[in-house]
């Protein structure tokens, strides 16, 4: 969960680009309310169901919960719409994020080139699913690889990239986060290669 539940980067450009009167200030009190929201609900949902069931909580909490209990049923009916209605946010993040790894102009990217690539990429992802049962392995997996890569690795690398790109313009406070930048990045790493040890230890 704490790898997962925070995973915005990808869309991080297109929500500043899309606030109205999008200064830095206003996108910060943006950021800080909703992850201090997320956070609120994550660990309220989180400590529930392990304070429910303990060790025998599954991957996805809802399936401890029997099939005949009405709530639980509009739960996962709820959770089904959400996945539905999130899912374009996270995806559109990752078409993009291929046609720019593809070096596709913006220009060139025209809504038939996206219609294909969307199909593509979707087809991959539909048949991954269809060979992956266990959703606890998928969650774990993923927020070892990468989410540790998306909070911890890839932002230190930027900031480096960035510092040496500014030479001398860079301040002296700058210069001196880059070692902490890195040390978050090593720890990353760890973190990742130690969750990833253990994801594959499900299977």
């Amino acid at each position: 969960m704490l790898s997962t539940a925070y995973m915005a980067h990808f869309n991080a450009p297109k929500f500043y680009n899309e606030l109205k009167n999008n200064t830095i200030k206003r996108y910060n009190t943006v950021v800080g309310t909703s992850f201090g929201i997320s956070v609120l609900l994550f660990a309220l949902v989180g400590s529930l169901g392990f304070l429910t069931f303990g060790s025998a909580s599954s991957g996805l909490i809802l399936n401890n919960y029997s099939t005949k209990d009405i709530l639980m049923s509009l739960s996962r009916v709820a959770v089904a719409v959400s996945i539905v209605f999130s899912f374009p946010l996270a995806f559109v993040g990752a078409r993009d994020g291929w046609l720019d790894l593809l070096k596709v102009p913006s220009e060139k990217r025209s809504n038939a080139l996206l219609n294909k690539a969307t199909f593509a990429i979707l087809s991959v992802i539909t048949l991954i699913a269809t060979q992956l049962k266990e959703l606890a392995f998928i969650m774990s997996f993923a927020g070892a690889t990468l989410g540790n890569a998306l909070i911890y690795i890839y932002p230190a690398l930027m900031f480096k990239s960035a510092v040496k790109k500014m030479g001398e313009k860079a301040s002296k406070g700058l210069r001196r986060e880059v070692p902490f930048a890195l040390f978050s990045a090593l720890l990353g790493l760890v973190m990742g290669s130690i969750g990833t040890k253990m994801a594959l230890g499900m299977l």
